[in-house]
């Protein structure tokens, strides 16, 4: 549970003749709004350190605390309340109003006449002022300056030197919040402008939001340039789907279609913030592979039928697997999804062969999750809010800037305000660490149970433990033991935004709703009354299995809601299961599951569903519908229900609301938590090289398809080793290395990286156009390495 927070030393002082109470150390800009008085800005930002650079916001301080008052206005972003200050803002003060009507001026001396074509204008700062408070005809009779436009910090982000008001926003924002410092001022005078680097773009996984916070429309989003009007879009707000940090953001949609999404306002979670991936990624099922109707498998072939052709046949290959059964729902469902499916499994299919967990994955893992962290509520979890007081976080199988970039921000924003002190057990010092000044402990991966076992840690400590570590043994039975022995606090950070749902959905072979153990009579019995239908007892395949006995023939029939070959360990044992069994594949888009399935059943984007997510903290982010269109396929839920009713049996709800409703009856579970099994780390550490590997934010993920100019700001895949590696393998004068593994091989640029642990190779996972996946490598695994020649060039045979 969360520590209260001290009370903070308040001051008083009067703002406009009313006496106002704010904490100390309080700017008075932000007393003004305490106040409910709205004082001009362009600089300011309230989650930036103040600036004073546009001179908007003066006020006149008759007053200082002293019994003495200032000779001239002062900026209230940058002057700090006092107790016993006096202060008149542009309401009661003629000076405040006219230096803040000079600075305006003198502000648009420059700036472009051209908001009918701007994309800030209808929500431009600067719009507005003018309109309010500025001159209704210019004194200025000069030319005014003008730049060439736009200028490309990077492929998503255009700057319009002319528009920019010197606020400092921008380059704040990449100094302060992401540590990202290649945005600068440039130039001096009249000449000063934002600018890049010489040949380094504005390399940021956060750059979006510089559009977002810029007051003048200087910084546009090349996505989104010239393609809406504030005034024609209708705004939603909702929760990001892609990753477990639970983002608050915006969509906004235009004739039914959403062209934009911005951070929302969640001082909770994101606060402002939303990293690319959540701000850009967006437009993945509206491509040509967007399904538009029902298909089953006729001679060899997916054709076109009607839906209730569709759930027949469904329902005919489903019957006769008689209870062979297995369901992979994936880790992208919204928690009402993931409980219709957790539903239709055990009512229905009469299985527990059902398991979100389609990536590397073990029965430790399985353990972990329902003895602990299924076990625990939004009470009792670690939040944001404790990050932000922690005095040591620790990171172990956890990247957070490239797998939930919102707790890097939150990390990052500790270690600068509050001396937070990170420690990562990792490979290498990867960049986001460094950005936050980690302390690294280098480990190979078979060597990560020791290394935890090893820890520092104690009852202020917070260690932030990722999904990566199931694939080594003994990690999790390490971490366990560790936060027991010390009482440390632990939280699971999945990399998908469902995960959390889905165990409390209870999408796991050993796991009910609620946290419920299958063994437990008493569970069962409860999620029976409330289903109307008894529970099957006999422990389920987990989502490995599953496509291993497909492979094999014993299980006979599988469900797939989402779920891609590639994301599972071995992708080629997985295909192999899919293209053998009876396949149903509930999907918004062609893939390469519904390429192999029987019957594929298409459902609605996100967009038009409603529910919610259960975060990495625990907390319910709702996800609302942004748009709606009768032509759309129908929800996974309402399928679900229809062919619940094909096979003469009743889910019990056709929509989230029922959903919702269903599992609410089913409350966390207060008796006997599952027991986990303690599994012991491997002693032999596999000989040579062994890979180290996760998945970047901008990777080869289905998700983000169709977004080009966000994926043209993914980092170039890199293969990474440390010096002495480097030598040992003979590699010294290569620039390209092969690795080589039991399925095939695959080339990536080389880089030495001093902080890597020797005998290590870390290269990324899921890379596009680079599958180190395909090779049949998993973590941990030993690799062939040799060095390789670099692409052909141009002209080369």
């Amino acid at each position: 549970m969360s520590e209260p927070v001290p009370m903070a030393e308040m001051v008083t002082m009067t703002i406009d003749g009313a006496e106002v109470e704010v904490p100390k150390g309080t700017l008075v800009i932000r007393a003004a709004e305490a106040a409910g008085v709205a004082i001009p800005r362009f600089c300011d930002h309230p989650l930036l350190d103040p600036a004073a650079a546009c001179r908007e916001c003066m006020v006149e301080i008759t007053d200082a605390g002293n019994g003495r008052g200032f000779p001239k206005p002062q900026p209230s972003c940058a002057t700090v309340a006092a107790p016993g200050m006096v202060v008149k803002t542009q309401a009661t003060s003629e000076q405040a109003a006219k230096a803040q009507a000079d600075i305006l001026e003198l502000l648009l001396v420059n700036h472009p006449l051209d908001c009918p074509i701007c994309d800030k204008g209808g929500e431009c700062p600067l719009q507005n002022q003018a309109l309010a408070d500025g001159r209704m005809e210019s004194r200025f009779d000069g030319v005014k300056r003008t730049f060439p436009t736009p200028v490309a910090m990077s492929d998503l982000i255009l700057l319009d030197r002319e528009r920019c008001v010197m606020c400092t926003r921008c380059t704040r924002f990449g100094e302060q919040i992401s540590g990202d410092p290649l945005l600068q001022l440039v130039e001096r005078g009249a000449k000063q402008q934002v600018g890049i680097y010489p040949e380094q773009p504005y390399d940021s996984y956060f750059s979006g939001n510089v559009v977002q916070i810029c007051p003048v429309g200087a910084l546009t989003s090349s996505d989104y340039r010239f393609s809406a009007r504030p005034f024609d879009l209708v705004s939603t707000v909702t929760t990001c789907e892609n990753c477990a940090a639970g983002c608050q953001i915006r969509v906004d949609a235009r004739h039914g279609s959403v062209r934009r999404r911005l951070a929302g306002e969640q001082p909770q979670v994101n606060e402002e913030w939303s990293c690319d991936r959540g701000r850009f990624g967006f437009v993945a099922a509206r491509g040509e592979d967007r399904l538009a109707g029902p298909m089953v498998r006729r001679d060899g072939e997916l054709v076109r039928v009607s839906w209730p052709q569709a759930l027949a046949a469904a329902a005919e290959g489903l019957a006769a697997a008689e209870g062979s059964t297995g369901v992979l729902t994936g880790g992208r469902l919204t928690t009402e999804t993931a409980y219709a499916y957790s539903v239709f499994a055990r009512t229905v299919l009469k299985t527990n062969s059902i398991d979100f967990r389609a990536r590397g994955a073990s029965e430790e893992e399985a353990q972990f999750l329902a003895s602990i962290v299924a076990q625990i509520g939004f009470d009792a979890a670690v939040t944001y809010a404790d990050l932000d007081r922690a005095k040591k976080v620790v990171l172990v199988g956890f990247e957070p800037e490239d797998e939930s970039p919102i707790v890097f921000l939150r990390l990052r924003k500790a270690v600068r305000k509050s001396g937070l002190r990170v420690v990562a057990v990792a490979s290498y010092l990867s960049r986001g660490s460094t950005k936050l000044d980690a302390s690294l402990i280098a480990v190979r991966p078979g060597d990560v149970p020791q290394a935890i076992r090893d820890l520092e840690v104690d009852a202020d400590t917070i260690i932030l433990a990722g999904e990566r570590l199931a694939q080594i043994p003994g990690a999790l039975t390490a971490l366990v033991a560790k936060v027991e022995q010390t009482e440390a606090r632990m939280a699971w950070v999945p990399r998908r935004a469902g995960e959390i749902g889905a165990l409390a959905a209870g999408c796991l072979p050993n796991l009910l709703p609620g946290g419920r153990p299958l063994d437990d009579e008493t569970a069962r019995r409860q999620v029976a009354q409330v289903w109307a239908e008894e529970v099957p007892t006999a422990l389920g395949l987990s989502a490995v299995e599953q496509v291993k006995a497909a492979a094999d023939g014993s299980v006979k029939a599988l469900v797939t809601a989402g779920v891609e070959a590639a994301d599972f360990a071995d992708p080629e044992v997985a295909s192999q299961g899919l293209a053998k069994a009876f396949v149903v594949c509930l999907e918004s888009r062609m893939s390469d599951v519904a390429a192999l399935a029987d019957v594929v059943l298409p459902v609605d984007l996100l967009e038009s569903n409603e529910g919610s997510f259960l975060n990495w903290e625990h907390r319910v982010c709702p996800v609302n519908q942004v748009v709606t269109n009768p032509r759309s396929p129908m929800t996974e839920i309402r399928v679900l229900a229809a062919l619940a009713e094909a096979m003469r049996a009743n889910l019990g709800f056709r929509d989230a609301a029922g959903a919702s409703e269903s599992m609410a009856k089913l409350a966390q579970w207060v008796g006997p938590a599952p027991t986990m099994t303690m599994v012991e780390p491997t002693t032999a550490s596999p000989s040579g090289v062994v890979v180290e590997a996760w998945r970047e934010l901008l990777d080869d993920s289905r998700c983000v398809d169709g977004a080009s100019s966000l994926l043209a700001t993914a980092r170039v895949p890199q293969a990474r080793i440390s010096p002495q590696t480097l030598r040992t393998e003979g590699l010294a004068t290569s620039t390209y290395v092969r690795l080589t593994g039991p399925r095939g091989s695959v080339t990536f640029p080389l880089r030495v990286e001093p902080s890597m642990a020797d005998g290590v190779i870390w290269a990324p996972l899921r890379a596009r156009d680079n599958e180190l996946h395909r090779t049949g490598v998993c973590i941990g695994d030993s690799v062939t390495l040799a060095a390789a020649p670099g692409p052909k060039k141009e002209g080369e045979e």
